[in-house]
């Protein structure tokens, strides 16, 4: 069958309602485990961040699907689920589904799709190997069976992610420690013997917290972070938008905005008394690179409206740039969205939408802490 007349019978459009018995008789037939419900399928039909694509047979009956999911804010998709009828393979239309889905993601201006197959399912591997994706890990038991995954990426033209910094990856394990996973990850890869644990990310929250937030326990600044580096040996400079106390416009109490100013006053003498340099000016991408190419590992605070709908500060650990996107560690897994570690990993954020994100609050404070490595390791 002709690739023409493979697309006649089988066009591909958007899912709709009326799909959904049909969806479901799909999902049914083509896989034992870990099957999406009609819930689900009416979710993602509707979802702003979701695309669920159908293929139609010759008398307008369902033959297939893909479903591709976005990250808010992000230039990452993910190929969340493919299937294809018995009858229908062959013919090249689960590779058709992948080139579609590919450029719903292109329009979507992102730089990677990412997915997760079987581990026995080579001959599904090799269809999306000769579809340009790579191999990037094994995910042990990830299946409702135990079975295993392997993860695979593809890259959209233009932004290839190559040359980025290996960074290794640790999840805060608190809804507040994401300044010191972020740091944790910008020490070891610095410094990879030093081990990360626990007990080391609540040790430098401990050390670098603000005792306040918004609401719940206090979160850490720039200049709480670049003292917990600091005294393990790293070297460090910050860059912040002014001498102005950090995250006290958030906080309605009077007494929660003093102890803040205290905190903010503390820090600060603590900064000067350490020599660490502190460089006010407004936030530039300038300074990411410049961190990147003398092999620093620079952590930005960013508001997490833009990926998460929350108006919270957030750290992140930038692990390199490339063309109009930079990448990023995020130590936050939003498990309620079907995430993963690797989601976190090396995520694609452009360039002008990384700008926006890198304020926080009605000031648009802005800090990075740049970390370097030990001395004695230089």
């Amino acid at each position: 069958m002709s690739t023409a007349t493979a697309a006649r019978q089988h066009p591909i459009r958007p899912a709709q309602p009326a799909d959904l018995d049909a969806l479901v008789d799909i999902e049914q037939r083509c896989f034992v485990t870990d099957r999406l419900s009609r819930r689900s399928f009416r979710r993602f039909i509707a979802h702003e961040t979701a695309e669920l694509l159908v293929a139609e047979g010759p008398a307008g009956e369902l033959m297939g699907y893909a479903l591709v999911l976005f990250r808010a804010a992000t230039a990452l998709a993910r190929l969340y689920s493919l299937a294809v009828l018995p009858e229908a393979r062959g013919a090249g239309l689960g590779r058709r589904l992948i080139r579609t889905a590919e450029e719903i993601a292109r329009l979507r201006q992102c730089a990677a799709v990412r997915l997760e197959v079987r581990r026995s399912q080579s001959a599904v591997r090799k269809l999306y190997a000769s579809e340009g994706y790579r191999e990037l890990k094994t995910l042990e038991d990830y299946y409702a069976d135990h079975e295993g995954a392997v993860r695979m990426e593809k890259a959209l033209p233009p932004d290839t992610p190559t040359g980025l910094r290996k960074v290794p990856y640790y999840a805060q394990t608190l809804e507040f420690t994401c300044g010191p996973a972020a740091l944790m990850m910008a020490m070891q890869a610095l410094d990879p013997e030093l081990a990360l644990s626990r007990r080391l990310e609540l040790q430098i929250w401990r050390e670098a917290t603000t005792i306040f937030m918004t609401s719940g326990h206090g979160g850490c600044g720039p200049y709480g972070l670049a003292l917990a580096a600091h005294h393990r040996g790293f070297g460090v400079q910050v860059i912040v938008r002014d001498a102005r106390t950090m995250f006290v416009d958030s906080v309605r109490s009077p007494e929660k905005k003093a102890v803040l100013e205290l905190v903010h006053e503390d820090f600060h003498e603590q900064i000067l008394a350490a020599g660490i340099a502190v460089h006010h000016r407004e936030a530039i991408l300038d300074d990411i690179e410049t961190a990147l190419s003398a092999g620093a590992v620079p952590l930005a605070l960013i508001s997490s409206y833009r990926l998460y709908g929350e108006k919270s500060p957030h750290w992140v650990t930038v692990t390199g740039t490339h063309a109009s996107t930079l990448y990023l560690h995020d130590p936050y897994i939003d498990l309620d969205n079907h995430r993963t570690a690797l989601d976190s990993m090396y995520l694609p954020i452009h360039r002008q939408e990384f700008e926006r994100m890198a304020r926080y609050g009605r000031s648009g404070q802005y800090a990075l802490v740049i970390i370097s490595r030990p001395k004695d390791k230089r």
